[in-house]
């Protein structure tokens, strides 16, 4: 049975997008039960309390290529793992495990944008309408639906964090496009104790400022959930998925985390999704279909 579903791409990549979606979750069962920063660092601890042992061996014989990029190790750690947890879990003291979820899916749209950049990759019309549809969609998310707060920029704190973690997050992905030649999980390890050591003086700063708290026994628990599924078990599932169908059919499979997250929020939480949260998905799922349609029929073209 175990067998079976490690060589099932598709039940790997639910499960992934599960954690991954559960993740925002976490971030809002966190309120009052760990700091943010605490829940950032004591992650990556833990993390690196594991990963780095089991693979010592692997991380030794490619030392010398880690220590070569260590610059672009260090800002694609601090950035996908540090700061865009940090501000995830931020947000979560001012907006919803919805808006958490459906403002990731802005994420592949984000990239898009950041390759052009970045790399000059062209966009086309119809990627450009799926950049501009989704983005229409993260405003109606970030102002509740309401225009008035479109029109004022009065968008609630926990909503602006968000969407720059998704920014930032979108970054460190187009970053990883020119990563080291070292397996999968080497490159995890080597960011892993890059978000350790940045996450520390942020959980400093955090104990400086009277703003943290030793966590509560559920506090730990959601710690432990954090660190064995989004941060572990999430990255073995996709690394063995993309192995079997490939990183193209494999990232698609992202674009379930906004429609997961806000499942679970309901089913765990309580929360209530209102009319402009079905408006917000339609238009951040539609304009990411629309940009990837288009991506998809030029590389068979």
């Amino acid at each position: 049975m175990k067998q079976r579903v490690w060589a099932n791409a598709y039940l790997l990549l639910t499960a992934t997008t599960l954690l991954w979606a559960g993740n925002a979750v976490a971030s809002r069962l966190a309120v009052g039960e760990i700091t943010p920063l605490a829940l950032t660092s004591l992650r990556w601890v833990f993390v690196c309390s594991v990963l780095p042992y089991l693979l010592r061996r692997e991380l030794a014989q490619h030392m010398p290529v880690l220590k070569a990029n260590w610059r672009k190790i260090a800002v694609l750690g601090a950035l996908g793992f540090t700061v865009f947890n940090a501000l995830m879990y931020i947000a979560a003291y001012s907006t919803t495990a919805i808006n958490i979820g459906i403002l990731q899916g802005s994420i592949p749209v984000f990239v898009l944008v950041g390759a052009f950049l970045a790399f000059r990759t062209p966009i086309g019309r119809l990627q450009a309408l799926g950049v501009a549809v989704t983005i229409l969609g993260v405003l109606v998310t970030a102002s509740r639906g309401d225009f008035q707060v479109l029109a004022s920029f009065s968008f609630a704190a926990g909503d602006l964090w968000m969407i720059i973690a998704c920014v930032l997050y979108a970054g460190y992905t187009v970053g990883i496009r020119t990563r080291p030649p070292v397996p999968s999980l080497v490159f995890f390890t080597a960011m892993a104790c890059v978000a350790c050591v940045v996450s520390l003086p942020l959980l400093a700063i955090e104990v400086w400022t009277g703003q943290f708290f030793w966590p509560t026994a559920k506090g730990w628990l959601i710690l432990a959930y954090v660190v064995i599924g989004p941060s572990i078990l999430s990255q073995l599932f996709f690394m063995r998925a993309v192995e079997l169908i490939g990183p193209g059919r494999a990232g698609v499979f992202v674009n379930l985390v906004p429609v997961f997250a806000p499942l679970l929020a309901v089913l765990i939480l309580g929360e209530t999704i209102a009319l402009y949260h079905g408006l917000a998905l339609a238009l951040v799922l539609g304009g990411i279909w629309i940009a990837e349609h288009r991506s998809v029929r030029s590389r068979r073209g």
